[in-house]
Formats: structure tokens, sequence, C-alpha cells
């Protein structure tokens, strides 16, 4: 069983764009071009670069938590979603799905918007924007045979880049990190356990395969953009 619980969540070629991705940031915080927008989100360029790569890297890592009754599960396959293609692991004996929490997508965005909200205060917005976006991505989620819950990629970086600018154009770096990240993981997976059971997926991953991508780029994306029209660094509480 452990052979089977770690595994990239994307196909490599899509995982590789997201490294590519992430390898252009480099070069632009080297240049000094997003230096200020990553400070607006609280942290340094290289504490943003350390967070980002251990999302990139814990992807692959899956903790297990409890095993689900449920149908036979699908293994081997490449599931497409949205345009988007995930791995669905390759497994021989299997006991029924696997509820796990994903490292790279559930346990580090967690880890680091508690810290945006106990530095900033953001206990009320903060609040409000994960339960926006939770109402708006879980209109969007959809069980996945064989992966879990999936919602389209850039739905997450969207409504939290909106969302953030309504609620405060100072703060709106870490609200839309906040906002996009939780409210997807809660809305696609933590509200919708009682459907795992039913879709034959071999690991069911809270911020794995099917969200994983989304909060990723809400990661990057979501608060770039917040952070360009944010008119100064959040001032700690």
């Amino acid at each position: 069983m452990d052979s089977g619980m770690h595994y990239l969540p994307l196909t490599p070629g899509l995982f590789s764009i997201l490294i590519l991705l992430f390898a252009g940031l480099i070069i632009l915080i080297q240049l000094r071009v997003l230096r200020y927008a990553y400070m607006r989100l609280g942290v340094g360029p290289g504490a943003a670069l350390f967070l980002l790569f251990g999302s990139l890297i814990g992807s692959y890592f899956n903790i297990p938590i409890t095993v689900l009754p449920g149908l036979p599960v699908t293994s081997g396959q490449i599931v497409e979603f949205f345009g988007m293609r995930y791995v669905v692991p390759m497994v021989v004996s299997w006991p029924g799905t696997v509820l796990a929490v994903n490292v790279g997508g559930a346990v580090i965005p967690t880890l680091m918007s508690t810290y945006l909200v106990i530095r900033y205060q953001l206990w009320l917005k903060a609040t409000l924007a994960t339960v926006a976006i939770a109402l708006v991505i879980h209109a969007m989620a959809t069980p996945v045979p064989g992966i879990g819950i999936a919602v389209p990629v850039f739905a997450p970086v969207v409504a939290t880049a909106i969302l953030a600018f309504i609620l405060s154009r100072e703060y709106a770096p870490p609200l839309a990190y906040i906002g996009g990240s939780m409210g997807t993981l809660i809305s696609a997976d933590l509200l919708n356990l009682d459907k795992i059971g039913g879709i034959g997926a071999p690991i069911a991953s809270i911020g794995g395969a099917g969200t994983f991508d989304g909060i990723f780029l809400t990661g990057i994306l979501a608060v770039l953009l917040a952070g360009i029209a944010s008119p100064s660094r959040p001032r700690p509480a």
C-alpha cells in the first residue's frame, strides 16, 4: 500500500508546466520585478520561493488518514477534466479508497494561511473570503471517477483575486492566498467527503489531484494579481 501512496497528482507534462512557472518566478524575483508583490504577502522573496518549492515537492507526498469502503478502485489510468490530465496511481492490492492529506496542496497552504491570519489579524475578513470562495468553488466541484473531487483549474484564481480586492485593497494579497487555498480545500474536498466512497478512487487526497493545480496557481497568480494594485505593504497588526 505504501508504494502507491506517493505519486505526482498531474501528468509529467502538466507538472513540468508548473515547474516552468516556478522557474520564471525565480528569474523575476532575482530581477526584483516581483520583490514587492511578495513582500505585500508578508514574506520575503526567499521565503516565497521556499513556500512554492515546498508545495511542488510536497504534492508528491500523501499522509494517509483512514480507509473508506466503496466501489472497486480505478487503477493506472490518466483522467482528463477541464483540460487537465490527472494521474490515477497503479495499484495491485488495495483495501478501498484511502483518504489522505496532500503535503503540498493542503498541509503547507494551511500553515501559511494560519500564519497570515495571525500576522495581520484578518480573522473576520479571512473568514468572509474563505466562505465566499468555498460557496463559489463548491458549486463547480465535480466528483471524477478514479480521481476524487476536481474543480476547474482557474476558478480559484479568478475568484480569489476579485474577492480580495472587494474585501480589502491593502490586505488583498494575503486574503487572496487564504481565501483561495482554504476556500478550495474546504469546498472541493472537505464538503464532499460523503461522495468519496462512490467514485472508485484508490486515493482521495485532500489538496491532491483535482485541486492541487488550482491551489498552487492561486499561490502564484492570485497573490500577484492582488499585489499589483495593493497600495503598500500590509502593516502587521
